[in-house]
This record gives structure tokens, sequence and C-alpha cells, in this order.
């Protein structure tokens, strides 16, 4: 191979990855507009003479409509809808009742899932689409989300080592490969891998990825290790206590058959018992108490606000047993879902000199009323050291009366279009759930789904019909997906494509290979091995994957050839490490999960600093091993 002469674009080029690289590490300014910062840089010094193949300026900005910015644009559509049905409360809550609030439960369930699924569908989209839901087991889990979001980022990436359709490079490879065998000799050329080939060593490179979170975690990953108080009902209590006295607590509590509590009226059993039963489960349903006159059958649990005593003392007079934590309504209490709000009747609503009773509060507004706070005194059902117990179901409304109550946060929303109340509390999510857009949205996302796993079609052609499709089915408004889309990422993302087709264009990539590979020259058949696996890495941090993989596969089946070695072993290794992509955010996944969870650049230096020498050890291993 010809000597490749150093040339002054490719000295300017290395200085751009240095600046790149400092903005990035230093965090003087935010990280997406470094990357504008770099794209403006590129443009204008490619106008300089002999700095012309810098760029093309008329497709500088190409980047923003490049398959993989697309692809990660409409993946978060396509996860918005899917949230907004509900559907991700479920998979949460899922997680939830296997894992507990325990980080080293939680962690392994929620980062080997993600995992799995990116094994097939491209990482950044299955990463995308379990956004939401880590999000949600965050909320209600009280582990720090920036604890949950890197571990599921790097299984991401990790999983698309798993299939030859995980990611982009492995699904070029076998192209690649059939090209190189055009210049081999018979007995040299490789044999196509087939689906699972890699399947051994991407379920390694997942597993070491999970316990190394799991055994360092406490010290690599930001934000505390202590867990957060769970919120799976008791921000209601606070809530209560500090605003309105009531000394209250949310319970779980058993009913059996055999109960004397069967039969009897709900509005009677709260106003006899100084408790308040919020919900019911039934039959495997749980529901929030419509109508105060229906009886009580069972088995079943009931939700119940009331003080420790008066909880217990209920629970011993009819054979009930209370539930040390919410099990079955952990769903309906999550403050992601429904809470205590704060509601006041102005002077012209229709409701003033009409009872909860009358109106059927719960069952027409999906109000649970706690207590009415009327100028300086409090009534509620719950008899405590500051208040008597009031029948508050049978109080007539007075104009300026300020309502305390449980409630979903869709009723809530739909409430604040009511003039008959005024909504006080804010801090709440706004968003409307349509679960009955659940198989509209199921639909399109299986359309999209199949598209990438059965046809040809681009990926994010792909993934924009699914999101095309739930903004005509309206699961999605336009406005709605417009503010789902992570725009710090897409820029981030898009104004880094330039540089990393600069660093291919002037030869500079080709230049850096020559040489390492200089310095290898005579080395054993496995430090050529590790030398190519540690010159994808490098490349994939400052490059695309797809263009480290074109660029890399063809050196190192040469250099296999030349050194006796499989050429096939090194191919692979150049495709499965161009996936070794979390030292800096630069890889889709990355730029995802970086600004939800607030994370800095060192923080990916820091875990995946470690994860990088990880992820080498055990793919070089593991190729070694199964091939």
């Amino acid at each position: 191979m010809d000597a490749i002469v150093f040339t002054t674009e490719m000295g300017v080029v290395l200085g751009l990855l240095s600046f790149t690289v400092f903005l990035f590490v230093s965090e003087i300014i935010r990280i997406d507009l470094a990357a504008l910062l770099v794209l403006v840089t590129v443009g204008i010094l490619s106008y300089l003479p002999g700095l012309e193949s810098l760029a093309d300026v008329n497709h500088l900005f190409d980047g923003f409509a490049s398959n993989a910015v697309i692809s990660i644009i409409a993946v978060m559509i396509v996860g918005a809808g899917l949230d907004r049905t509900g559907i991700m409360n479920k998979v949460a809550a899922a997680i939830l009742k296997h894992g507990g609030t325990s980080e080293t439960r939680v962690l392994p369930i929620v980062s080997g899932t993600v995992g799995f699924i990116s094994s097939f569908l491209q990482n950044v989209g299955a990463a995308a689409l379990f956004l939401p839901v880590v999000s949600r087991i965050s909320v209600r889990s009280g582990i720090p989300l920036s604890r949950l979001l890197m571990p599921m980022g790097f299984c991401a990436i990790l999983g698309g080592t798993m299939t030859m359709v995980g990611s982009s490079p492995l699904i070029l490879l076998n192209d690649l490969i059939l090209t190189a065998n055009e210049g081999l000799p018979d007995h040299l050329k490789m044999e196509p891998f087939g689906l699972f080939s890699v399947a051994p060593v991407g379920a390694a490179l997942i597993v070491t990825g999970i316990v190394y979170f799991l055994v360092l975690g406490r010290w690599v990953l930001p934000g505390s290790s202590d867990p957060i108080e769970p919120s799976s009902g008791q921000g209601t209590t606070e809530y209560l206590e500090r605003v309105y006295g009531l000394h209250a607590q949310v319970f779980e509590v058993d009913v059996p058959a055999d109960s004397p509590l069967v039969g009897q009226i709900l509005a009677d059993i709260n106003n006899e018992n100084n408790i308040y039963i919020i919900s019911t489960f039934y039959r495997g349903k749980a529901s929030m108490i419509q109508i105060l006159t229906a009886e009580i059958a069972a088995p079943c649990r009931l939700a119940i606000i009331g003080s420790d005593q008066a909880v217990h003392e209920f629970a011993e007079r009819y054979k009930l047993m209370v539930r040390p934590d919410l099990d079955v309504f952990i769903e309906e209490f999550a403050p992601t879902n429904a809470g205590v709000a704060e509601l006041v009747i102005p002077p012209d609503s229709k409701l003033i000199g009409k009872s909860p009773r009358d109106i059927l509060l719960r069952k027409t507004y999906g109000l649970g009323l706690m207590a009415i706070h009327r100028g300086e005194e409090t009534l509620s059902h719950v008899k405590t050291e500051d208040h008597e117990a009031t029948q508050i179901g049978l109080v007539p409304f007075h104009a300026g009366d300020m309502l305390v109550a449980h409630t979903r946060w869709d009723n809530l929303t739909r409430l604040k279009r009511d003039r008959d109340f005024i909504v006080v509390t804010t801090d709440f999510p706004q968003e409307e759930l349509r679960p009955h857009k659940v198989s509209w949205a199921l639909f399109f996302f299986l359309i999209s789904l199949s598209l990438i796993l059965f046809t040809d079609v681009r990926l994010s052609l792909c993934l924009l019909t699914g999101a095309v499709g739930m903004l005509l089915s309206r699961v999605l408004s336009i406005d709605e997906a417009y503010r789902a889309v992570g725009w710090n990422t897409v820029f981030l993302l898009a104004s880094l494509i330039p540089l990393g087709q600069a660093v291919q264009n002037t030869g500079t990539a080709e230049w850096i290979a020559q040489q390492i590979l200089t310095v290898l020259d005579g080395w054993p058949i496995w430090s050529l091995q590790a030398g190519v696996a540690v010159l994808a890495t490098v490349f994939s941090l400052v490059m695309s994957n797809v263009g480290a993989t074109v660029l890399l596969v063809p050196l190192s089946v040469s250099i296999a050839v030349a050194a006796g070695a499989n050429p096939a072993i090194f191919a692979l290794t150049v495709a499965i490490s161009t996936s070794n992509s979390f030292i800096i955010p630069t890889h889709q996944v990355n730029a995802l999960i970086m600004g939800p969870a607030g994370y800095k650049v060192m923080d990916f230096v820091k875990s995946g600093g470690i994860m990088t020498i990880l992820f080498l050890l055990v793919s070089l291993v593991m190729l070694n091993v199964v091939f």
C-alpha cells in the first residue's frame, strides 16, 4: 500500500476534531450549540483556498435530512404516540411489579429488555421507546433517572451486536464481505454471516454491561446512590398533612369473602369508621369508587385514606388484612397518573347549593372528595386531632369552597374546561391520555416494525410511516408531535455529520489508519486484531459508525491476509467494535438520553471509559472463542 501524504486539509481536520473534543469535555457552551459551531466552522473553512474538500457547501446541511436523524425524529413521535395511549404506563407497572423499587432489581430488567429489543430494532428506536417507561419507573420507584437511563442506553447499544440486523455496521458487513471476496483467492474467500452468528458475542456484551452497572454503578453513575422515597401514595399523605392538617395515609386492605363488611354500603362504612374508601379491586380490575351507595362485594381489595389507628381498628373489626405497601393500586396512585388536586367553586357555578351526593361527584367528574376547605374550617370524612369527622357527601357547596380531591390527571385536564370549577392545581401532567386510541397506535407501530424486519425499505421511511399513521388517526396531534421531538438531539447529531464526512473525504481517516497499522506491522495476530478493534472504536467516536465500517473493513481484511489470520474474523471485529461508542455522546442513543437525565460529557467519559475497555476485552475474547 502506497504511503498517504499528510496534507494541510488533514491538519485542519485534526485541529477541528481536537477543538470539538475540547468543547464537549469542557462544556464551555451547551453541547448542541458546540456541534452547531463546528458545523458553521467546517462550512466557512471550506470556502478557503486549499480547503475545498472539507465539505461540499451545497450539501453542508444534508445531515438534517440523513437517515439517522429522520429516524430519530420519527421514533420519538412513535414513542410519544404509544405513551399517550397509556401503554407505557402498563409496561412500567409490569416492570415495577417484578422489580419493586430496588435499583439492583429494576436496572437489569430494564436494561436486559431494551438490550434484547435492540437486537432486532435499531438501538436508538429501542431506547426512544423505553425513555417514557424509564421516566415513569424513576418517579414511582424513587430511583434517580440518571441512574437508570445510562445503563438502559448502553445496553441498547450493546444489544445491536446480538444479531446481524441489530446495527447498521452489521447489516452492511455481508455486503462488504462479498465486495472484498472479489480481490481474494478462492481459498481465502469469506462466507457471509448468518442472522444469529454473533448472538453469543452480543449476549456476553449485554450481560457484561448489566453486571458492570450493578457492581460499579454506585461509583460511576451520576446522582445519589441513596434511593429517593418512592411516591406510591406518600405524596398524597404529605400534602394532606402539610396543607390541611389531615393526618392520613393511603392503605391497601384485603377483604376476604367471609368478612362482615360484605354487603355494606360504602357511604355508611366511611362515616362510621372515620375513613375514606377511594378505590376497589374486584375480579381483577381496579376502579375508582363511582357511587357511594354501592355495596362491598368480596373477595376484594380496598384503597383507604385514613389515619393509621383508624384503618387498623377498622381492619380488626371486620377481619381485614392491611398490606404493608400498595400493590394492585400502585398504578392508580402513581403520581404520573393521579394525585391530590385543589379546585374552587366559583360564584357562578351551577353546583352551588348542591351536595356531592346530589351531583354524583365521583361518577360525573371523577373527583374523590377528601375535604372541603371553607374559610378557616376544613370539613373531612376523616376524624383527626384537629377536625371532627363530617359527612361531606351531604354538605351543600358554597361559592369559594376549596375542594380537595383525589383524581386522575386526565380527568383534571378535562375539568379545566368546565366553568363550574376553577382548577387551582397546575403542577401535574396536563396531557390527556387517549386509551381509546391504543389499537391505532399499536397497529401503526406494528406496521413500522414489520417494514423494518421484513422489507428493504429505508429505516427512516419505515418509522415515518408509523409516525404519520399515528398523526392521521389522531393518536397525536401535529403540535404534540413537534413537542415530542428532542430538537437538541436532532441538532447535535445533524451538525456533527459534516465533520465526520470531512474526516473521510480529506483522507484523514485513511492516514490515521495507515499510521497505526504501520506501528502494528509484524505484531502477533491477536495484537493486530486488538489494534483493529481500537481503531474502529476511535473512528466511531469521530465519524458515523457506517463510515468507519466501510473504511476499515477492507483495510482489516488486507491486514488479516498479510498476517495469515482469518479475514472474516477481522472484518467482524470492525463491525462489532464500531458499536463501542460510550465515551462521548456522539452516538445517537447517548445523544438521546443526555438531555432527559441531565448528563454531562464527563459523566460519559467516566462511565463510558470503563465500559469501552470492558467491551474491547469481552468482544475480543468471545470472537476468538466462538469463531
